[in-house]
Formats: structure tokens, sequence, C-alpha cells
């Protein structure tokens, strides 16, 4: 490599993240909610579109590891921008409020165009930094956290665009921004050349639960395997527990509060910080702490401590969800084990299955998140619209204290 002009491997990291907080709108799907319920959708309903993106990002996510050897990290994010853009666009100008051309629009297009850009920071990440893969994929994905504070606010309370320029008008916008910021960020979505490496690093020993350097199973060795579906479950568990209080922490504590003898328009102002100030930034922060962490506590321990206490704290956000101030700390609490995932469960892929192939692993793996997707908001929907949020909280909360039992008995490949 002698003469040959090296990028600085942080430009990977400044793509990745302004990448991420693009394709972290999906987050902020709660702040659409109540004009769409103003439209007269159902609770339920509101949830179709999330879920509808959710899974349609995550299906796509396993064709784009297949794609990004063949297409380039560059040209699948800018890809993935485009389409995401497009289906914004489209959903705001079909009109914003009809619920079939919104899941088409808005949830399955949009989705696929998440799907394709998604796994490309993640990849870039891992290749340019093999000595730091907990706190780089953190950090690829903390904009994906942040990015929903940014759209829920910009649209909501502090920038008011939806009742400036209205719903429809709104998601145009938002369309029009994702694919530029996506495009912008593709830029420096390069790999490293063959074989580099960081100066004067060597890769050290493999850690317990860890395979050799030298092992890297393809997609359909792995899916052969216990470990995968040891993952898949405890990743569907822990996302689903997640991806339902996204959907419902506007819902939820509006109605608690209410009843406790706020007004609607101070519930909404406290459920909507509660969402787009704690949760959002938890997501964001848990993300690279996670991350960083798990460099340390390792990738199976560190699953196992996000998944339990995520556990305790689902069930606790029943009666937290009431008072303000505990609702802060719920959301903050529940915010940064969620962000933990994003971190979490591809270096586990990659220690568990190797890292050559990270992104066309992870695709499969993250189709549990897409499943998790469907079962927690739409479960919550129901539920909710049955009057009982509390039953929904409560099953998400034990579910995820399996998957922390099921994190225990995860073995490398072979043992």
């Amino acid at each position: 490599m002698a003469g040959e002009r090296i990028m600085n491997r942080w430009n990977a990291v400044i793509g990745a993240i302004l990448i991420q907080l693009a394709l972290g709108a999906i987050y902020a799907w709660s702040v659409f909610t109540p004009a769409l319920m103003e439209a007269g959708w159902k609770r339920t309903q509101t949830q179709f579109v999330f879920s509808a993106g959710l899974l349609s990002f995550a299906v796509v996510m396993v064709v784009a590891g297949r794609l990004l050897p063949k297409w380039g990290p560059r040209k699948l994010a800018v890809s993935g921008g485009l389409l995401l853009g497009l289906g914004y666009v489209l959903g705001g100008l079909l009109g914003g409020t009809n619920p079939v051309l919104l899941v088409l629009t808005i949830g399955v297009i949009g989705g696929a165009g998440i799907g394709l850009a998604y796994v490309v920071p993640i990849a870039v990440g891992m290749r340019w930094f093999p000595d730091k893969k907990g706190l780089i994929t953190g950090l690829a994905v903390a904009g994906f956290g942040f990015g929903a504070m940014g759209w829920v606010k910009l649209a909501g309370s502090w920038g008011n665009i939806i009742q400036n320029i209205g719903l429809s008008s709104t998601f145009t916008l938002y369309g029009v921004i994702f694919a530029i910021m996506v495009s912008l960020g593709g830029i420096w979505m390069v790999f490293p050349p063959e074989n580099w490496k960081p100066e004067n690093w060597q890769a050290p020993a493999p850690k317990p639960g860890q395979v050799a350097a030298s092992v890297n199973l393809r997609s359909m060795e792995m899916l052969k395997t216990p470990q995968f579906y040891m993952i898949f479950v405890t990743f569907v568990f822990s996302a689903g527990a997640g991806l339902m209080t996204i959907g419902l922490m506007k819902l939820f504590p509006l109605e608690v509060l209410q009843a406790k003898g706020y007004t609607l328009s101070e519930a909404s102002a406290i459920a909507g910080t509660a969402m787009a100030i704690f949760f959002s930034l938890a997501n964001g922060i848990g993300r690279i702490v996670w991350g960083s962490l798990s460099d340390k506590l390792g990738r199976k321990m560190s699953v196992f401590v996000m998944t339990a206490s995520q556990g305790v704290f689902m069930i606790m956000f029943i009666k937290m969800a009431g008072t303000p101030v505990l609702l802060f700390l719920a959301a903050t609490l529940i915010g940064f084990n969620f962000g933990g995932n994003f971190a979490l469960f591809p270096t586990l892929t990659a220690d568990t299955f190797g890292v050559k192939y990270i992104g066309e692993l992870y695709g499969w793996v993250f189709l549990a998140y897409g499943i998790g997707g469907i079962f927690g908001p739409v479960m919550g929907g129901r539920l909710g619209d049955m009057g009982n949020f509390p039953l929904a909280f409560t099953i998400c909360g034990v579910l995820c204290i399996i998957a922390a039992v099921i994190t225990l008995m995860l073995r490398p490949p072979g043992k």
C-alpha cells in the first residue's frame, strides 16, 4: 500500500452519523399520530404505517447485505437515501392521510430505503475500526436515535411545521431533506483497502463467547446454527418491547396524565417531551455507551444486563407514566436500553459468526427487528383500543427477561 492515499477513518464516522440522522426518521412517527387520529384514524391504524416501515426495513436489509459487495457501500447508501426520500415525498403528494397509501409510501417504500442504507455505516465502521468495534458501531448508529428527537421537535413544538404547513407538506419536505442528507453522508462510505489495519494494531486473542478472527461464516452456514436462532429470538423480544414503547410513548401517557387531572395540552406537551427529548437522547447515548461498554464487558454479558434491566423497566413504566418526573425517568431508562440493541446485536453477530460478511449476516439477524416491529406496536395498539395498555407493557417486560435467560445460554458455534 506504499504511496496509496488512505482516507482518514474518522470521516467514515461523520458520514455514518449524517446518514443515520436521516434514517432515524422512522422513530419520529409518533409525532404524526395525533394529527392522523384527528383525521379519523384509530390507534391501531396509526401503528400500521410504523410496523410496515419496520418490516420493510428489516426484510430489505437482507437484500442489502447481499448487494453490498456488488454495489459498494457508497452506491448502496445513496440508493437507500433516495428511496427513503421518495417514500415520504409520495406520501405527502398523495394527501398524507390515506391509511393504505401511507402504509405503501412511507411504510413500505420509505422503510425499504432505510433497509438499503442502514447496513452500510455498520459494515464500513467495523472494517475501519477492528480495534473499537463496539464503540464505533455505537457511534455509527447513534444518529439513528438522535435523529428522532430533531424530527419530532421540528414537526411539533419547536418548529411547528405540521401546524404551519400541514401534515402532507411536512411529509414532502422531510422526504427531500432525508434524500439530501443520506447522499451527502454516502460520500464517505468506502471500505479500507484489502488487508488494511490500524497502525501498530494486532488482532487480539478471542474472548469467551467470541470466534477466532479467521472464522467467517456465510449466511447459509449461520442459518444452520442454533446460535443464530437464540440471538434472533432475543432480538425480537428486546426490540419489540422498545418499538411498542415508541409507538405508544405519546398515547399511553396522554391517557394516564389526563386521568390525573392534566389538560389535553399539558399532557400532550409532557408526553411529547418524554419521547422527543428523554427517550430520543437516551436512545442515541445508549448506543454509544453500550457499544463502548461491550468492548470491555463482552457482548454476551452486555446483552444480558440490557435485556434483564429492560424487562424490569417495562413493567415499572405502568406506574411511572402518570407522573411527569417519573415518566421522563422511565423514558430515559427504556430509551437507553433500546438504543443498546443497535450497538450490541451487530457486534454480537460479528463475534459469533465472523466480521468479513457482517453486512450479509446482520441482514438476517435484523429480520428480528422487523418481527418485533409487528408484534410490539400492533399488540400495544390493539390492547390500547381495548383499554389495557398495562397488559401490553407487562407482556413485553416478561419477554425481555426471557431474552436475558436465553442470552446466558449462548455459546460459540460448535461448542
